[in-house]
This record gives structure tokens, sequence and C-alpha cells, in this order.
């Protein structure tokens, strides 16, 4: 099915028996569809709006997981810990090393993911979700990998999009596998570190105001106790 600007909705492929192999959510702005064939020697598959299949990239990887084009037809693809790009030409390149973690990892039909949904913004600066440590990082033209966004909610963010604007726009998921869609503003993707230090002084509030109810029940249980034990020895007078 496509949902076509104007609304309507039409019926793209009808309905055929298990699971299509040719055929992707993953387009550029021309109308390309880009394609894993997962296998010893795994192939990045490309079909024009002619219905032409072209090989794209061919080679021994890891396990590719998120598969992403950009506008111009660049593909961005994860690689086990890795991000890699190939050019509209074929050309490979790694992107970022160490994009996650072991703390990060999560399991989905037998394999381990660090990463999930890719995109990018104007600048060509990549992003990447990270539904188990519920964040979403972004990796400049040098390659290093830095969290721009956190959340302490149950709804990671599974991938993302920027409009017009410059607007970014998350996709989140709960675990009861309901979806919205979340709204943030420019302001705080300015910096990481406007990002990275609103989280600490909202870590540190959260401390001190844990701390300060921890000592005012200690405190008052204290008064109490001690009106107890008053009051008996009054009574035992």
């Amino acid at each position: 099915w496509c949902l076509k600007n104007s609304g309507e909705l039409v019926k793209e492929i009808e309905p055929t028996e298990g699971f299509l192999t040719n055929y992707s959510f993953v387009r550029d702005s021309a109308g390309n569809m880009y394609w894993v064939e997962r296998f010893t020697t795994s192939k990045i598959m490309k079909k024009n709006k002619k219905g032409e299949v072209i090989k794209v990239i061919e080679g021994k990887f890891g396990f590719i997981g998120w598969l992403f084009a950009t506008k111009n037809g660049a593909v961005y693809f994860t690689e086990n810990n890795k991000l890699r790009r190939a050019s509209p030409t074929g050309k490979l390149e790694t992107v970022a090393e160490n994009i996650g973690s072991r703390s990060t990892e999560f399991t989905m039909m037998g394999r381990n993911y660090d990463s999930y949904g890719i995109w990018t913004d104007a600048a060509e600066n990549v992003y990447l979700a990270m539904p188990d440590s519920k964040s979403v990082i972004r990796i400049s033209s040098s390659g290093k990998p830095e969290t721009i966004l956190s959340s302490n909610s149950s709804w990671p963010i599974t991938s993302g999009l920027f409009d017009n604007a410059g607007n970014m726009w998350v996709l989140e998921n709960s675990s009861t596998n309901e979806v919205r869609v979340r709204k943030i503003g420019q302001q705080p993707l300015a910096t990481t570190n406007t990002a990275t230090s609103s989280l600490s002084q909202a870590h540190l509030l959260i401390t001190i105001l844990t701390g300060a109810v921890v000592v005012i029940l200690f405190l008052t249980t204290r008064m109490i106790l001690s009106k107890r034990k008053n009051k008996t020895i009054q009574l035992s007078f």
C-alpha cells in the first residue's frame, strides 16, 4: 500500500505468498529503491523506477542491519558496530566505528543490535537511534559519535527525520507495541554539551530531592518514636 501526498491510499502490490525479497521502503528522492541480500557474500541492490535492478556494492560483510538512502542516492548502513557509507558510484567507506557498546545492545530475531533507524540533516550529519539506551547519537564528518538526545521515558526512540524547518521528528514505541511521533525543536540539538548539561542538571536535581525526602522521613520517624517513648515513660509512673 502507498499513501499519496493527496491522501489517497492505493495498493502497490497484490497479496502474494511468502516474503518479498526485492522490495523495500528505503528510497531516494529519484524514487530508486534499495535493499540488502544477506548471504556469505552480501549485496546492496537498487531498483530504479523503470524496474531495472542494479548492484550497488558486494562484499563479505558482517551482519548488515538498518539501511538508509539519502536524497542523492548515497546509502548508509550499519555493519555490526560500524556505520558504513556507499556512494552512488559504489565507493565504500567507514563513517564511524564503535557506535555502540554492550550496554546498548538489544536482541531481535536472534541478532544483537546497537542502533536502529538512521537519518541525516541538511549538513549531512548522520543520526542513529539507540533504543536500548533510549538515546540518539549524531556522527559528524569527524566520525566521532556523540549523544545529542536522551530519554528516561518508557518510549525508546527507533527512528527519525528532519523537516524543512530543521526540526527533528522521532518515532518512538512502547513495550506494549504502541507507537507515537514526537517533535524535537532545534534548540535542544544546538550542541551536545547543552543536551548533556541539561541531562546532568536533571539527574542532580533528582538526587537532591531524593536525598531531601529521605532526610525528612528519617527525622519524622525519630520524632514519632521519641514521642511514643516519652508517652510510655509517663504512663509507667
